[in-house]
């Protein structure tokens, strides 16, 4: 009778990303890098891109880590879409990498948005605003369009 070993999983592009994600976590110095870098482990597309992570990424003793500066140099040739390029533009500027205006927020998706409203509290050391579900605007009934009364 023969065994068979059992089968090792291969670890999957999703496996990949947290391990590297954790790694440069563990190896980022300082809270604003943390916040950058945990904002682009929860927005997945960005670094699942190979050019991101070949601009990103600063091989040391320590093991990986993220060189948000060297990232900065490369966010026009990295390939990404509007969405994207505005979202990781947004965040490199929490660490005082580039100048970029506020209203570049109009460019994200709901999950991107979702994201950094999460990494602008916790760069503000904020845990007490929850980011969620948003409820719809109720217009004053007592007013119309133009704010008029009634």
């Amino acid at each position: 009778m023969t065994t068979t070993e059992p089968e090792t999983e291969t670890p999957t592009e999703d496996d990949e990303l947290q391990a590297l994600g954790e790694q440069l976590l563990h190896t980022a110095r300082t809270s604003p890098v943390r916040t950058v870098v945990q904002a682009l482990v929860e927005e997945q597309t960005i670094l699942s891109a190979p050019a991101v992570r070949q601009a990103l990424i600063l091989h040391t003793d320590d093991g990986e880590m993220a060189h948000l500066e060297g990232l900065a140099g490369h966010v026009f040739s990295l390939g990404l879409d509007k969405g994207q390029r505005s979202f990781l533009c947004l965040v490199l500027s929490m660490v005082g990498i580039g100048m970029t205006a506020i209203a570049a927020v109009r460019e994200l998706d709901e999950r991107q948005l979702q994201i950094l409203l999460r990494a602008i509290l916790r760069l503000a050391g904020n845990d007490t605003i929850a980011v969620g579900t948003r409820l719809p605007l109720r217009r004053n009934r007592r007013t119309d369009v133009e704010g008029n009364d009634q």
